[in-house]
């Protein structure tokens, strides 16, 4: 029996409209109702007394937050996506993988009372993990496989050409050059026939240090009110527009990069995800009711990091993920700068008023609400100047 409007179920965008919209209305709808539960059960944030204007009225606020958004993204996904799509399956990994890892890190701050939660090397060993998960699925399934561009000029016109089989490949997408193919098994050369296998086994240690670096950038940017949130939405937009760009043929032949079949269901899935964090944001402005926590910001960076590998596209996320990156970059010239006149001088020393970045700002009393506003455009204009790239040639 035919269902009036079933047919519209075949059809991206509009899978994509309503993972979005379900998942904006369920992070609205169960974001009070877990707040509750976590004020009942006292899973209040832990605040160190940083000298930092407004921070210790932050005290007690409910944490583990993001596993509001967890949620708000998964059961849209379920609902709306394919789920024998590699691309889906591998983000639920990523979603479920870091969230449980980033809640045992925040069980071990409020129950255990360790403000130093999961220990470090774990962290790292779980991102490593993950990172090779991905990087080897990405290795050995036979529906990962790209069709590569060429450009050829005719009567002055560019003509883009893509091969007529699909192929498994290293490459990847690297701006500001007229080939914008870039193989990393091109940096094997000399490897001769063993070159191919050189680039994979590079491409999963390049997937290892993408994942570890953005889930570790977001969260040191969950700092202030609102700020990872609204920063991860805005990246998570940019991945989503360039997810859709990839598995349409006619406009990826228009910005001349590779074609990727079947990673359309990925638009799925980042659509859900920029709904869950719009409507967790609903609750994290300022001054916000709830944090999300390690289960959150680690998990975020997780998903925007396996995203831009998925659609070949991490070569991008310097630019696009710039305020991850400058907050991270602060932290560790701080911290080698404080070790080394430590070491010279016999008294650390300072660049920054406080790091990551944010506390600097804010040291210097300047409104948390401005601060994050700033970053938000600041964000903003590098996810305009991401999707130029793809024409700056």
């Amino acid at each position: 029996m035919n269902v009036p409007g079933a047919g519209m179920f075949k059809y991206i965008s509009f899978r994509s409209a309503f993972a979005f919209i379900f998942a904006l209305l369920i992070a609205t709808f169960i974001g009070k109702r877990i707040i509750r539960f976590l004020q009942q059960k006292q899973i209040g944030e832990t605040i160190r007394d940083l000298d930092l204007a407004g921070q210790m009225a932050k005290k007690g606020t409910p944490t583990m937050g993001g596993i509001i958004i967890i949620i708000s993204i998964l059961l849209p996904v379920l609902l709306f996506g394919k789920l024998d799509n590699v691309y889906i399956l591998l983000m639920i990994v990523t979603t479920l993988w870091l969230g449980a890892m980033g809640f045992l890190d925040d069980f071990i701050k409020v129950y255990k009372k360790d403000k130093e939660g999961l220990h470090g090397k774990f962290k790292i060993l779980g991102q490593v993990g993950l990172g090779l998960i991905v990087g080897l699925t990405l290795y050995m399934s036979q529906d990962v496989v790209i069709y590569e561009n060429t450009t050829t000029i005719s009567q002055n016109t560019e003509v883009v050409e893509y091969a007529k089989v699909p192929e498994k490949s290293t490459k990847t997408t690297i701006p500001f050059v007229k080939n914008p193919n870039f193989d990393y098994a091109d940096l094997f050369g000399w490897a001769g026939d063993y070159a191919q296998t050189l680039g994979w086994i590079f491409f999963v240690l390049v997937v290892i240090f993408i994942v570890t670096a953005v889930s570790n950038g977001a969260n040191l940017t969950d700092g202030l009110d609102g700020l990872s949130t609204g920063v991860s939405a805005i990246v998570g937009s940019v991945l989503g527009i360039l997810a859709y760009l990839s598995s349409h043929a006619e406009f990826a032949s228009y910005l001349n990069i590779m074609y990727i079949p079947y990673s359309e269901e990925l638009v799925i899935f980042i659509c859900a995800f920029v709904g869950a964090l719009i409507g967790f944001l609903w609750y994290n402005a300022y001054p916000a009711q709830v944090f999300m926590g390690d289960t959150g910001s680690l998990m975020i960076g997780g998903v925007i990091a396996v995203s831009s590998i998925i659609i070949r596209k991490e070569l991008l996320l310097p630019v696009l993920c710039g305020i991850f990156f400058m907050e991270s970059l602060s932290v560790i010239i701080q911290t080698s700068y404080f070790k080394y006149t430590k070491k010279k001088y016999g008294e650390g020393r300072r660049i920054f008023r406080m790091a990551p970045l944010h506390h600097h700002y804010q040291k210097m009393n300047i409104p948390e609400p401005k601060i994050v506003a700033r970053f938000w455009i600041v964000c903003l204009l590098l996810a305009m100047f991401t999707i130029v790239t793809l024409k700056i040639r």
